[in-house]
């Protein structure tokens, strides 16, 4: 077996005081043996672990008083549900937003119930009668831990959040006022971008409200058409001989031909909102702060959504780690640097010798080796910046395996945040939570299987009755099910987090099982940008696991349904039918919608459109008109116009719009238009459009300071009509011809 690694580069590595890429591995291959070892020990009938397992067997057939269902009716056995349901709901209507108080207390009680529910399970469900159900209960058991406790772990440190928008306007009247303007060069790393991608990037940029900024394209492959676009837009551009560290290398080959005193980064997609500097830069002025992250969110609609229909409902996973995680990180001085819309000192930058190289998430690793530094990062929670996520499913896995590669290499570098010198235990357990998040998807897989052993080998996982379920372990469901979303303030719903972690499972698994063995087996993967696609497209690839787990699993509640199972005890097996059904319907329901994600919808062009209301003036032939536009995009405008009579009107007829509050005239072409009532749409195509109002079209639609607002999820029970509703009626199915669906963001 190989790692990747030449003896040369090896010993490269041990002189420089790097930690043996082999070490993680070796210790996780360690661990998989010592587990194989016990349990092939324990088939075998090697009397002193089968005694051990056979106390252990006792002990489950004899738990204590407090881990069994007390003797009530059927009816008080959700009783403990309903009441801890109910606290959860009170809080919520008192603190809509959690407060500290509030979130203490949910924490506190959500920490509570999922102790009570480990305790009940490590007394009295394990099924140890013999070695292959044991090894296969003690696995779910550990599953079930894992996942619980990394969960606790992110509980715990969500106790005390520290959100620094309150920070933001006293140090920005600095800036306004001219008090504090140190110069900033604003790079742009591109690396294979379409054209019109990174002309609207660079536009942006230009709109900054700040004086004292220097663009540079900083183009990695070298592109003539880019370079002339660099220079007809009056950027500077930088490019270099090879791609030597690939984003890394690239803003450190920048980083020295530049000199201003802070280096801002976008990615070649994310367009600034006008007042981006004025509200990060005053940060600054504080010596100990190397850098200031910013959310990212997106322009365009996630692909999950796109492909069930849900644009506008279903938020992109990105939400949730900038509305929740990153907060609980910047409370406990852990924030990480994610790569694009962040400002940083260039002096704090040198200390560490320029962005980490060793792995392909630079970000990251360049953060926490500021912070071992002793340098400060700040979390600022405002939207001061959009970009384009990834426009298909099969884009949107591969950026998540290059951040789960690259974050996983953590342990095979020197940047390890759980190893290097100058980090708090606090901010180590902040990053430790980032690293085992990603082992989750492994764990998922093996609760997929379970149902299945259960089914076609008889082979009972959990002893325990249907009235223990309700008892123990419905209260922890409901409880998280209510709190999920309140805790990430209404950025993800906890049924659509449970469907994304099914879909991404398979790949990811194998994502991390590949890095463990073999971390720098791939190099850094540039997420796709400007794709078209004119009709439906089926990922194969990423639907044949699915597949093939949705029909295992329908065979396997068919099985029970019909054939049951052969007679454990009645106890155990009137409870394994319960749950084996149960559990596997809901594993078909979420299997079904993963799968439905994996087929692309139509997006015919490169352009995203906008709810945005502007009244424009209308010149068509000798008639003005006055409307509102809806929708707008680079492209075009769509726009209401209200009349009490017939309009002289046909296709490709030109006309002139004169934007009134936006002083931007354009002239366009009719696409289509109808009537509805008094009411008259237009759909209008851009024409003859030259760069200066193409600077103002830009700014319109993505520079408005205060644009990008935070949309909130659909309750939980709304969310549940939704994944039936994506269910009965599939996009691909009903939306022969989807219409063009606008972004809603702030008119003002």
């Amino acid at each position: 077996m190989t790692f990747g690694f030449s003896s040369q580069r090896l010993k490269r590595l041990i002189l420089l005081g790097y930690p043996l890429p082999q070490t993680t591995t070796l210790v996780f291959l360690g661990l998989v043996t010592l587990i194989t070892v016990l349990s092939l020990a324990w088939l075998s009938g090697e009397p002193n672990i089968t005694e051990f397992f056979n106390l252990l067997c006792e002990f489950q057939n004899n738990p204590p008083w407090w881990s069994e269902v007390p003797e009530l009716s059927a009816q008080y056995l959700f009783l403990p549900t309903l009441i801890f349901s109910g606290i959860a709901a009170i809080i919520i209507k008192v603190s809509p937003q959690p407060q500290t108080w509030t979130r203490a207390l949910i924490i506190s009680i959500n920490l509570a119930i999922i102790l009570r529910y480990l305790l009940w399970r490590s007394v009295t469900t394990l099924n140890l009668t013999h070695p292959v159900a044991g090894i296969l209960s003690l696995g779910l058991f550990l599953a079930e831990l894992l996942m619980l406790l990394l969960s606790s772990l992110q509980l715990y440190l969500s106790l005390k959040i520290k959100d620094n928008k309150s920070e933001v306007n006293p140090i920005a009247k600095d800036i306004i006022e001219t008090k504090y303007t140190p110069s900033v060069d604003i790079f742009i790393p591109s690396y294979d971008e379409p054209e019109f991608i990174i002309k609207r990037t660079i536009i942006g940029c230009q709109a900054l409200d700040y004086p004292h900024k220097t663009i540079y394209l900083l183009d990695d492959t070298r592109r003539p058409e880019i370079k002339k676009l660099a220079q007809t837009l009056g950027c500077q551009y930088i490019t270099r001989v090879d791609n030597l560290h690939a984003k890394a290398g690239n803003l450190n080959h920048a980083l020295m031909q530049t000199k201003g005193e802070f280096i801002v980064v976008f990615d070649a997609d994310f367009i600034p909102t006008k007042n981006f500097i004025n509200r990060t830069i005053g940060f600054f002025q504080d010596s100990q702060i190397a850098l200031v992250q910013t959310p990212q969110t997106y322009y365009n609609f996630d692909p999950i959504a796109r492909n069930l229909g849900l644009e506008n409902q279903l938020l992109p996973d990105e939400e949730q780690f900038y509305r929740q995680l990153e907060l609980i990180k910047n409370s406990v001085g852990s924030t990480v640097c994610s790569g694009t819309s962040f400002v940083v000192r260039r002096s704090a930058l040198e200390s560490i010798g320029g962005f980490v190289t060793e792995s392909i998430c630079e970000d990251y690793f360049t953060g926490i080796q500021l912070t071992a530094k002793g340098y400060r990062l700040v979390y600022l929670n405002e939207k001061l910046s959009a970009g384009l996520a990834a426009e298909n499913i099969n884009a949107h896995l591969t950026q998540r395996e290059r951040w789960g590669q690259g974050t996983l290499q953590a342990f095979f570098i020197k940047s390890n945040p759980l190893t290097i010198p100058g980090l708090t235990l606090l901010q180590r357990l902040a990053h430790l939570e980032g690293l085992a998040s990603w082992f989750m998807f492994g764990l998922r897989i093996y609760l997929l299987i379970i149902p299945l052993i259960y089914a076609f080998f008889n082979i009972l996982p959990v002893q325990a009755s249907l009235d223990e379920w309700l008892y123990f372990f419905t209260p922890i469901y409901f409880f998280q099910m209510i709190t999920f979303s309140w805790l990430n303030y209404h950025s993800r719903s906890f049924i659509f987090n449970e469907i994304c972690s099914i879909q991404h499972c398979f790949q990811l698994g194998l994502m991390v099982l590949n890095t463990i063995l073999n971390p720098f087996n791939q190099g850094f993967k540039v997420t796709p940008k400007g794709i078209i696609q004119d009709r439906y497209n089926w990922n194969h690839n990423l639907a044949l696991p699915l597949i093939g787990f949705w029909i295992l699993t329908a065979l396997a509640v068919l099985k029970i349904t019909i054939l049951g199972t052969p007679e454990i005890d009645e106890i155990n097996t009137e409870s394994g039918i319960s749950l084996g059904i149960i559990w596997g319907v809901y594993n078909l329901i979420i299997i079904t919608l993963s799968i439905l994600m994996t087929i692309d919808a139509p997006k015919p062009d490169h352009y995203d459109w906008f709810e945005l209301r502007r009244v424009v003036q209308i010149q068509i032939q000798n008639q003005t008109l006055w409307g509102i536009t809806t929708q707008v995009s680079e492209a075009g405008a769509e726009i209401d116009i209200t009349t009490q009579y017939p309009l002289d009107f046909s296709t490709q007829q030109t006309i002139k719009l004169d934007w009134v509050e936006e002083n931007l005239s354009l002239q366009g072409r009719i696409k289509t238009f109808h009537y509805k009532g008094d009411n008259l749409t237009l759909q209008v195509e851009f024409q003859a459009v030259n760069l200066s109002q193409y600077r103002q079209l830009i700014e319109l639609l993505f520079c408005r300071p205060g644009q990008w607002k935070n949309q909130k999820v659909p309750g939980e029970l709304r969310s549940l009509f939704l994944v039936f509703r994506a269910l009965i009626k599939p996009r691909f199915l009903f939306d022969k011809k989807p219409k063009i669906k606008a972004m809603k963001v702030s008119q003002f």
